[in-house]
């Protein structure tokens, strides 16, 4: 809903804009990595048959270092004190990132959309409008193929899925929990006057012609027409919306407050009763409708208004422990060795991950140049028929955004 609003509440914003930072970060951290391909790696891990690499934690390391001294709100002193805390769970946070991919993977989450659109998003970034021009910048800019690029935002997309899907949605919250603390905390809840906004939005960021931009205004027309004769709202963006952040709600973006939204749209929907959609309205990232789903007056706010913001508060002690216990059961569950040196600081009490008799192994070094030969060979034997028949679902090919930043 940025597209309408002047200053919406950081949770309400589109996280795309994160997500291209982000991959701006990686490619920048990247150009160094993938820039020799020389250089003898060696494997630190093992988790499930995946490797992670030296230089893998090298990297995380140095963006870890990069994000922390590009915050402006931090005294040195803090910096510092934020990084020693950090720095010793990179590891932990390469394997956690590791075991959320294989779980995606078992679970059959397809995060394709998303990684098409932070690639169409970083094109936009870039001014670029050609897949194989853009193809050649990646490489100019960082020395590696696309297809690597794509792979990370892959993993990024999948492991914040996973979360969503095993840890967020499974935490509850009751009715008497939310009742006690909003009796304990009314005065907290006296608001001005607000309306509780739903949206639809039809996104034009991918159409690169004048015939495409012309299909999503039709598109756009065609479901606005559908919900002004009736249809459900809530139905038509679950199924139409390329809002992430919204359509999942059935379009839903919560209570806006005077003076959160522009001024014209703030007039219209301030003077509408519930069930008003407006008109389709063009804005920035392609077509939007707007449906008013309820109306609040100035003063005391009604448990209702206020439920969904009281159960987030109730949530949050509550998510980062969540986060680690799950991530302790797939521990438990999975095969880890980590090499002699290195510590998983979120280790699980008597997991037995001690490294391997190296006689056994094979070399613990390589180079760049095997690994992605070796990463080649093992895709091309997909393309060989098996016996007996049955496909393979090749479609749902995962991965996610940054991995988010577990306290510890």
């Amino acid at each position: 809903m940025d597209s309408c609003a002047q200053a919406l509440p950081p949770g309400r914003k589109s996280n795309i804009m994160s997500l291209l930072r982000f991959t701006l970060l990686f490619l920048s951290v990247a150009a160094v990595s993938f820039g020799e391909t020389a250089i003898v790696e060696e494997i630190i891990a093992k988790v499930s048959g995946e490797i992670i690499l030296r230089s893998q934690l090298e990297n995380a390391l140095a963006e870890l270092r990069r994000e922390v001294e590009a915050d402006q709100e931090t005294t040195p002193e803090q910096k510092q004190e934020l990084l020693e805390r950090r720095e010793k769970n990179i590891l932990s946070d390469l394997i956690d990132e590791r075991l959320l991919v294989e779980k995606g993977d078992e679970l059959g989450v397809n995060v394709e959309a998303d990684v098409l659109r932070q690639r169409d998003a970083l094109m936009k970034r870039a001014e670029i409008t050609d897949i194989e021009e853009f193809e050649r910048w990646v490489n100019q800019q960082t020395g590696m193929p696309i297809e690597d690029l794509m792979d990370r935002m892959r993993q990024q997309f999948m492991t914040q899925a996973v979360i969503g899907q095993q840890v967020s949605s499974r935490i509850t919250v009751s009715r008497e929990e939310i009742q006690q603390y909003y009796d304990e905390h009314k005065d907290d809840y006296v608001r001005s006057e607000g309306v509780r906004l739903a949206e639809i939005l039809i996104s034009n960021e991918s159409a690169t012609t004048e015939e495409a931009l012309a299909e999503v205004e039709k598109k756009a027309r065609e479901v606005h027409g559908r919900v002004a004769r009736g249809e459900r709202f809530d139905e038509m963006a679950r199924r139409f919306s390329d809002s992430e952040v919204s359509k999942e709600q059935g379009g839903d973006i919560g209570i806006f407050r005077r003076g959160a939204l522009r001024k014209e749209i703030e007039d219209e929907v301030f003077a509408a009763n519930p069930g008003y959609i407006t008109e389709l309205m063009p804005v920035a990232r392609g077509w939007l409708i707007l449906k008013v789903n309820g109306r609040y007056s100035e003063g005391q706010a009604e448990l209702e208004e206020v439920s969904e913001e009281i159960r987030n508060i109730l949530v949050a002690p509550r998510y980062q422990p969540a986060i680690r216990e799950f991530l302790a059961s797939l521990r438990e569950d999975s095969y880890i060795e980590i090499r002699p040196g290195y510590v998983d600081s979120n280790a699980v009490a008597g997991k037995d991950t001690s490294w391997s008799d190296p006689a056994k192994l094979a070399p613990v070094t390589t180079t760049r140049d095997e690994l992605l030969n070796k990463k080649k060979k093992k895709k091309l034997l997909w393309l060989i028929p098996l016996g007996g028949g049955g496909d393979k679902d090749s479609s749902e090919e995962p991965e996610a955004i940054a991995l988010p930043t577990l306290q510890r």
